[in-house]
């Protein structure tokens, strides 16, 4: 990055949360979840973050970045009165996705803190999300489009937000939400704290660092790169008429495994086909209700479905421990989409192995994205049944026997509170920021 107002700190030596003063609540909640040491992006930013200075933080998805911010927030908010209608903090995400996933590491710390936290998503139920934050809101996380309705409508103010949290920023200048970002930003007091974390921190996300954040220290414990020391990168190239039975036997492989593909509809036919096959596979992708996405993820936590076929949409802010392999069944669009699909594996120092399969013609084009990416895999070319197939991916011929889809009933989430969220609707169409402009949903 070029020129960037921060100043720049090095890391942290090592330190306990014990080290850190947290609240004792705090303290304690993370101690009966076996946390004692925190992850090197937390030990690094979380000192400068609790004495209130603006932080710029930029470290790979999976290194814990959520408790980076989490904990600060909370510390910072504890011993306080959650106001109706009025979050004291504000964490701003740019998917559903990650929302949840940055709702399920904070509710139980600020539950346990006596705190407030609520969520404001697109896609499910507005009026329960209205009535939540009009019982009192201590810490928001919304994404930006959602966020803007509750604005525009009056049921969220944010002149009362201390603490400012923007996590995955680059994703959000991606998808086209800075100026939404932007305008919310601009409602909510100048003198606050930021936080701002990212994988990357160049372009869009240098401007919004430059325009909202006052003499901020910066932290980067990881290179913008794959990492190269958890994670083994293939190329695999195959032939056009051998890449659906190749998909299959790796997809049939024993272990928890993530298939990436460009479109929703590729996404349905090929766990379609998986599924036919005898191979356990769900779908995931923007086309389906939240309500759909949240149960086929449920089943892929737990190991009921092994295999999740998606698009980019779970690229991001899809945390799911034991992802032993990441296939590339279409390319990445980028070596920035690319970072983030592998990210889904080798998390917070597990191993990991990410494979690209590509035809003759596809070759050069992937190697020169993995290079921007500073990937150096290693290449193979395979049919199905080879056992460097086999080697690499743990790919095996699949049972035949198709597998039933399991539907199963919906059940209703409970009313808002911490750790409860609103009953799913379907996904609505573009929203309007609160400047009046569209953007969709988040």
């Amino acid at each position: 990055m070029t020129e960037t107002p921060v100043t720049s700190r090095p890391t942290s030596p090592a330190i306990t949360f014990a080290d850190l003063n947290l609240p004792q609540p705090l303290h304690s909640a993370l101690r009966k979840t076996g946390m004692e040491t925190p992850f090197p992006i937390q030990s690094a930013t979380l000192p400068d973050a609790l004495a209130g200075r603006d932080v710029l933080g930029r470290a790979q998805t999976g290194s814990g970045k959520t408790l980076a911010f989490g904990l600060a927030l909370l510390t910072r908010l504890h011993g306080g009165k959650a106001p109706a209608r009025r979050p004291r903090a504000l964490v701003l995400v740019p998917t559903r996705e990650l929302a949840m996933q940055v709702a399920d590491a904070l509710v139980p710390l600020a539950k346990a803190a006596g705190l407030w936290c609520r969520t404001a998503v697109g896609g499910m139920s507005m009026q329960r999300q209205v009535d939540a934050l009009a019982r009192g809101v201590d810490l928001l996380i919304a994404t930006p489009g959602r966020l803007s309705d509750h604005v525009r409508q009056g049921t969220c103010v944010l002149d009362g937000v201390e603490m400012v949290a923007l996590d995955e920023a680059d994703q959000m200048a991606d998808m086209g939400f800075l100026p939404q970002v932007r305008e919310i930003l601009d409602l909510t007091p100048r003198d606050g704290q930021r936080l701002l974390f990212s994988a990357t921190l160049d372009g869009a996300v240098e401007n919004l660092v430059r325009a909202y954040l006052t003499d901020p220290v910066t932290h980067s414990v990881a290179p913008a790169t794959a990492s190269v020391d958890t994670m083994d990168h293939y190329l695999l190239q195959v032939d056009h008429r051998d890449k659906q039975a190749v998909v299959t036997e790796i997809a049939a492989r024993e272990g928890r495994t993530i298939l990436f593909v460009r479109t929703k509809h590729h996404v349905d036919r090929l766990a379609t086909r998986l599924r036919a096959s005898g191979v356990h596979a769900g779908a995931l992708h923007g086309g389906k209700t939240q309500g759909q996405r949240n149960r086929v993820l449920d089943d892929f936590r737990s190991g009921r479905v092994p295999v999740l076929v998606a698009t980019d949409v779970a690229a991001r802010g899809i945390h799911v421990d034991d992802v032993s392999l990441v296939l590339h069944v279409d390319p990445a669009a980028d070596h920035k989409d690319y970072l983030h699909r592998a990210g889904r594996t080798a998390r917070a120092g597990a191993s990991g192995t990410v494979v690209t399969l590509v035809t003759r013609e596809q070759r050069r084009t992937v190697r020169r994205m993995t290079d921007q990416a500073g990937v150096r895999p290693q290449y193979a070319t395979v049919r199905p049944g080879d056992a460097e197939l086999a080697r690499i991916t743990g790919a095996r011929t699949p049972s035949g026997v198709p597998v039933v889809e399991r539907v199963r009933p919906h059940r209703p989430s409970r009313p808002g509170g911490p750790g409860r969220r609103p009953h799913s609707t379907r996904g609505r169409g573009p929203r309007r920021g609160p400047g009046g402009r569209q953007n969709a949903v988040a």
